[in-house]
């Protein structure tokens, strides 16, 4: 189907992909419990972007000028470990109380957007991962199309689970406001989670 090699296989090689947690799940999931859905969903298009972006990249090559420059690519990994390292250590470091939860202050999806845009593109392993998966499902003779929709289903799929982590998130979060010790756990994972995908990831680069 859409000349994509093992189609139901690609399909499922996505979602197992989709279900190993990441980086872009934890923004996900910390948008949708600060500020909620809409918030949730800003993150939800950042990262989206942020994939779309590699995708479109691996296709036109520039994994392959990335893996002629190591230097470029050492440089993206170290930015990418520091940068989540700073957002779990904020969390790590954020103040709560262990009275009932507060509203937290407003931010606007577009906030979290860039948040979300921002993790998905410090994680420069992405573009390789997308270099080795699609060469499993295309013919030598495969068109070009064949590759588009190869992105489109990425993406749409990404989408649909990433939005129903929204929802599922937020009905989560709803009920941890009754429960501050809850929540207080949920931030210091959260953030313990952070700091550990940046450390894994500053580890690799050794």
């Amino acid at each position: 189907m859409f000349d994509i090699q093992n189609y139901y296989s690609f399909l499922l090689a996505i979602l197992v992909f989709q279900l190993i947690p990441g980086p872009g799940t934890i923004a996900i999931l910390n948008a949708t419990a600060r500020n909620g859905v809409a918030a949730g969903m800003g993150a939800v298009l950042g990262t989206l972007l942020g994939d779309l972006a590699f995708m479109v990249a691996a296709v036109a090559g520039l994994a392959a000028v990335m893996q002629a420059n190591p230097l470029l690519f050492q440089g993206l990994q170290w930015f990418g470990a520091a940068y989540l390292c700073w957002m779990g250590i904020q969390l790590l470091r954020a103040r709560l109380s262990d009275a009932p939860a507060t509203p937290e202050p407003h931010k606007t999806a577009r906030v979290y957007f860039r948040q979300g845009f921002a993790v998905s593109l410090t994680n420069p392993k992405v573009i390789l991962f997308f270099v080795a998966f699609f060469p499993l499902f295309l013919r030598p003779d495969s068109p070009p199309l064949t590759l588009a929709a190869m992105m489109a289903h990425v993406t749409l799929i990404s989408l649909l689970y990433q939005a129903g982590l929204v929802l599922v998130g937020n009905a989560v979060a709803r009920k941890l406001q009754a429960l501050p010790f809850a929540r207080k756990l949920a931030t210091r994972l959260a953030g313990v989670a952070l700091v550990g995908f940046g450390l894994k990831l500053a580890a690799s680069n050794r």
